[in-house]
């Protein structure tokens, strides 16, 4: 779950983008990434309700949920900021750009945090709170502060808190975590690393400037598709655990297996074309793994809701 953003690599102007500073407040939040979270929140909830749940409760969650991805976002922002004025890629955010002061983007921060944990407490329940908490603080101080910029396992560590949101959605509903929101957190986690090192083969120059050591930096390209297709098997095998746990019905299943196997091929094709010269195309499989990710969650919601005659 990355933001895409490819600002040419050239000298960063102070200039304010179009909608001016609530826009620059809102890119601060990383609102693709916010997306990608809530396509993981809504489903679960139907799939814990096992029906249509309060949609009182769905919209008040997904609130919350934007406003906790956003704080970390932001928190994220404001950290990397030295290595987001070197990296192309990043160049054009709040931050760098100067539309936003560092002291205006670390409030921001707190306080979109301090009130998605507030909000979800009343609006869904403790548990809920806690475990947006939980993924605020799992991002800013295990993934951005510790293991970012130490470790080539770090995009595999960061996939905890892209996950948390399949928790939250599930214990909103319930109050209670059971079997079925772990296996959906574990498709989540294997899916990210699978997602994020084709983006990260795309991006190899920018990340070798500012001494992140990602995967596609420290190994040949051949290696990071080797890499990626072993955690799209294990994302697969891990989304088909949920069809006897739940139980699921047909629509899942025929999206686990047959989008799963498409999937998978992708990743093959991309490991066939890193072991040659020309150019691998990476983000055919990034933008594989986002179509993969969001119908299988959305396959999830569809699924409680067909009642076979």
């Amino acid at each position: 779950m990355t933001d895409t953003n490819t600002t040419p690599d050239t000298a960063v102007k102070p200039t304010l983008r179009r909608g001016g500073k609530i826009s620059a407040y809102i890119a601060l939040t990383k609102p693709r990434v916010i997306e990608l979270l809530l396509v993981t929140t809504a489903p679960v909830m139907f799939l814990a309700e096992r029906g249509v749940p309060n949609l009182w409760l769905v919209l008040g969650t997904l609130v919350g949920g934007a406003l906790s991805a956003g704080s970390a976002s932001a928190f994220n922002m404001y950290i990397d900021r030295d290595i987001d004025r070197v990296m192309a890629r990043t160049q054009g955010r709040p931050i760098v750009s100067g539309e936003i002061s560092e002291r205006a983007a670390l409030i921001f921060a707190w306080a979109i945090g301090i009130v998605s944990i507030v909000w979800l407490w009343f609006v869904a329940n403790p548990l809920a709170a806690a475990l947006s908490l939980a993924a605020i603080l799992f991002y800013v101080f295990v993934y951005t502060l510790l293991l970012k910029r130490r470790t080539e396992q770090n995009i595999v560590w960061g996939g905890i808190a892209g996950a948390f949101p399949v928790l939250i959605g599930w214990s909103a509903v319930t109050n209670s975590l059971t079997w079925e929101p772990w296996i959906l957190f574990l498709v989540v986690f294997l899916w990210t690393p699978a997602h994020y090192w084709p983006l990260s083969l795309r991006y190899r120059e920018d990340y070798a400037k500012v001494d992140v050591p990602m995967l596609s930096v420290l190994r040949p390209r051949v290696a990071v598709g080797l890499q990626v297709i072993l955690y799209a098997w294990a994302t697969v095998v891990a989304s088909l655990l949920l069809i006897p746990v739940s139980p699921m019905g047909p629509v899942y299943s025929a999206v686990a297996l047959v989008l799963g196997g498409w999937f998978i091929v992708e990743t093959h094709r991309l490991y066939s074309r890193a072991m040659g010269e020309g150019d691998a195309s990476p983000m055919r499989v990034f933008h594989a793994s986002n179509t993969y990710l969001t119908a299988l969650f959305v396959a999830v919601a569809i699924d409680p809701l067909v009642v076979l005659t």
